[in-house]
């Protein structure tokens, strides 16, 4: 009988402290689940490290057997590249270290934790670090592809305050990463995804901020556009500090929400306005409310800056199905607009969404080459989600996002948030790091030239004609 690579892991992984799960184990079902419920791969085998001694072992057993290599920090990925079939899966999640310092405004995360867990570490000492709005995503991965979320205009974006990383690389050998240390993997890093290694820890700049001003104001979907082309106008000339994105949705049905207007179709602005100040945010908000008819809600309220972080959790816990699509965004011309609110009223599920989140500000305060993330110049980043737990309506969602977005992508600036991306194409990638590619290229050549790291937002490693 042949060994299957579970079996084969157990007998060469010497050493190996966590835990290795094959098909056959009592385990196996949860540990290859992913968040999007659409994603259903069968790896020949999950482990589970405890550290980078743990992933360099199973780096090295996955490139010697030719085995496909995913790695999974919280799973969130749309298109599942945080797993795959017939292959490896490095799951990070027992990496769970937080640890705050207080007098250096930092914090070292482990390459497993969830933005929830850093949220509250860092919240108990009055400070936060920039990440996105679901609070169980991975840190590892929303940081790799840029990190964008409810404190972007004030403080940018995650990688803008990553000063170091530590990383296993393809050949096993463990390096740190920073401006003083591998500093051409610390910019690639910033943006580059999973391509260059592996990630075990993080360390994050922090900043002063504890309550917020923050929740959603909802209109009626059919004042889409109208609201819409306030927005546009409205929010590049609001202050840094108040951050919010536009949004298509259905009016959660619970608390807070008046019953009345549970599963209402509505368009809005979803706000986060750092500061405890009401009447200050109040007074910079009034600019838009003031343009526009009276809103059905408008709930901005001072709160705790992981109850923002975590308001979307009770709607989109693990297990729907979820298809996205996604574009930067220069402007939002007229005829825009109308194909906004075309598509904003045609969602097909409860839970299907659209998001405009606003990437100026503090993401401007740096030059598209100073990151591998290279569209600083963008003013926003569109997401298409079509979302809903039966399976049954999968083709229904995730058409709505396809022609959503493909009829939004003529008035895109070319590229996307490979974030937010599905498993689209080289092209597709190629245009989402424009002049930045041929750079990664040349560095993923030096640090992974047999493109182990391949289940991702695929950098292909430069030749040594074009190097």
């Amino acid at each position: 009988m042949d060994t299957t690579p579970a079996q084969a892991a157990r007998q060469e992984l010497t050493g190996f402290k966590g835990q290795l799960i094959g098909p056959d184990d009592s385990g196996y079902a949860e540990a290859r689940t992913v968040y999007n419920a659409m994603i259903d791969r069968r790896p020949a085998l999950v482990a589970r490290c405890t550290g980078p001694e743990d992933v360099a072992r199973v780096v090295g057993f996955a490139r010697d057997h030719g085995l496909p290599l995913a790695v999974r920090g919280g799973g969130h990925h749309g298109a599942g590249l945080g797993t795959c079939d017939d292959g490896v899966v490095i799951d990070l999640s027992p990496l769970k270290d937080v640890e705050v310092d207080p007098e250096a405004r930092t914090v070292r995360v482990g390459g497993g934790c969830l933005l929830g867990e850093v949220d509250r570490a860092t919240h108990e000492h009055g400070m936060a670090t920039p990440s996105g709005i679901i609070s169980t995503t991975g840190v590892g991965g929303i940081t790799l592809g840029g990190g964008i979320g409810h404190l972007t205009r004030k403080c940018g974006l995650t990688i803008d305050n990553l000063l170091e990383a530590e990383l296993v690389l393809a050949s096993g050998e463990k390096v740190r990463a920073s401006a003083d240390e591998n500093a051409d993997l610390h910019w690639a890093i910033r943006g580059g995804g999973g391509n260059f290694g592996v990630v075990t820890s993080f360390l994050f700049r922090l900043h002063e901020v504890s309550t917020v001003v923050a929740g959603p104001t909802f209109w009626p979907v059919e004042l889409g556009a109208e609201v819409l082309s306030a927005y546009r106008d409205f929010l590049p000339k609001a202050p840094r500090e108040l951050n919010g994105f536009f949004l298509f949705a259905s009016v959660p049905p619970g608390p807070p929400f008046p019953e009345e207007i549970h599963l209402r179709k509505v368009c809005g602005v979803v706000w986060c306005r750092v500061g405890d100040d009401a009447e200050a945010a109040a007074a910079e908000m009034a600019p838009l409310l003031d343009a526009l008819p009276a809103p059905l809600v408008h709930g901005p309220a001072p709160m705790p800056h992981p109850a923002i972080q975590s308001a979307f959790d009770g709607i989109y816990p693990p297990g729907d199905q979820w298809y996205w699509r996604a574009d930067f965004v220069n402007e939002i011309p007229d005829g825009a607009v109308a194909l906004h609110a075309r598509f904003g009223a045609e969602m097909p599920t409860w839970k299907s969404t659209m998001h405009m989140y606003p990437i100026d500000c503090a993401v401007h305060d740096h030059a598209p080459g100073d990151t591998a993330w290279s569209y600083r110049d963008s003013r926003w980043a569109s997401v298409f989600a079509g979302v809903d737990p039966d399976p049954a309506n999968a083709e229904i969602i995730k058409r709505w996002s396809v022609d959503y977005s493909e009829a939004l992508h003529p008035f895109s600036a070319g590229g996307a948030y490979v974030n937010m991306m599905m498993d689209e194409g080289q092209e597709r990638v190629r245009a989402s790091y424009r002049d930045n590619y041929a750079r990664l290229a040349r560095i993923k050549a030096a640090y992974d030239p047999g493109n182990l790291f391949r289940l991702n937002q695929n950098i292909e490693p430069a030749t040594p004609a074009l190097a």
